[in-house]
């Protein structure tokens, strides 16, 4: 099955880890390109639609998230809390996708309204496996709730974190 115009933003600081992420995806049959963000502060850009993420029709609004909590600049714990203060934006699914972590990072990420915590496997086929049920579930079977296109001015402000 291939799954396309289903926007994933991929929010990792660790390039490697982000290309064996969105090989993974393309294998498992995600056509659609996956919009990547190094940092929080980038992916707080790319989801205000603001500097080069402007043009919605090369940066379109994701169905889902992928985050890792280790980011820099602005945490993957403090992406998601200024998320889910954006009106349009608090909806979006969040997965994350980070390495073991303390369990009070776990549950603060929940707390947040993460949609779900997955650890990073420690193979390329795990990581398969991993994306193949991820895709199934968030980009087939589960009913995406209904974003802006362009989030309001007012909520595009507001990213000290």
């Amino acid at each position: 099955m291939s799954y396309v115009h289903h926007t994933i933003l991929l929010v990792d600081n660790d390039q490697d880890q982000a290309h064996f992420t969105r090989l993974a995806l393309q294998r498992v049959g995600v056509i659609t390109p996956v919009q990547s963000a190094r940092d929080g502060e980038e992916a707080i850009g790319y989801l205000s639609g603001r500097g080069v993420f402007q043009d919605r029709d090369s940066y379109p609004m994701p169905v889902l998230m992928l985050l890792d909590l280790q980011l820099p600049h602005i945490s993957g714990v403090g992406l998601l809390s200024w998320l889910r203060e954006q009106p349009a934006l608090k909806r979006l699914p969040v997965v994350v996708l980070t390495t073991p972590v303390p369990a009070a990072d776990l549950n603060r990420a929940y707390e947040l309204g993460c949609n779900s915590f997955l650890f990073k496997p420690n193979s390329f086929n795990a990581l398969l496996v991993m994306m193949q049920n991820l895709v199934q579930y968030w980009l087939g079977l589960n009913v995406a709730p209904e974003l802006a296109a362009h989030p309001p001015a007012q909520e595009q402000s507001g990213t000290s974190v």
